[in-house]
């Protein structure tokens, strides 16, 4: 019997890949979004006001990363950029209402496809599966 390949960071790689390309292209033809731009709608509609900083943050990507990507949303009109109200060279964001209903457009896409992966990993293994990527996204902080 042949041994399930053991390479955890190969598996995980190639099970992401594999995972956003499918979700991008259901995404993009539902919502005209990728799920990076999603994660970002969805962080400014959780947060509204939300800072370019903070937004960095809880996406966990740098700040230059957020920023050509605040720039693409907001170029497509689905956010807004405000001056802060205190903070000098800070900007908030805010969801404009083509934002919210690219939100509104892939959200049946995205729990149809949490279903299939349910389907495919089964119920306790779909549970295991996030509480292990939980526990891996938030080690050794």
């Amino acid at each position: 019997m042949v041994e399930p390949d053991q390479r955890l960071y190969y598996l995980l790689q190639r099970a992401a890949h594999r995972l956003r390309t499918t979700l991008d292209r259901r995404c993009l033809a539902v919502a005209g979004v990728t799920t990076a731009q999603l994660g970002a709608l969805f962080a400014v509609q959780e947060e509204p006001g939300i800072t370019q900083q903070g937004l960095a943050h809880t996406l966990g990507l740098r700040e230059s990363a957020v920023t050509g990507l605040v720039g693409r949303l907001t170029t497509a009109g689905l956010l807004s950029r405000q001056a802060h109200p205190r903070q000098h060279r800070a900007v908030v964001l805010e969801l404009t209402e083509a934002g919210e209903a690219a939100l509104k457009a892939a959200r049946p896409e995205i729990d149809r496809f949490n279903t299939e992966v349910r389907a495919l990993l089964g119920d306790d293994g779909f549970g295991q599966t996030a509480a292990a990527m939980n526990r891996l996204a938030h080690w050794g902080e």
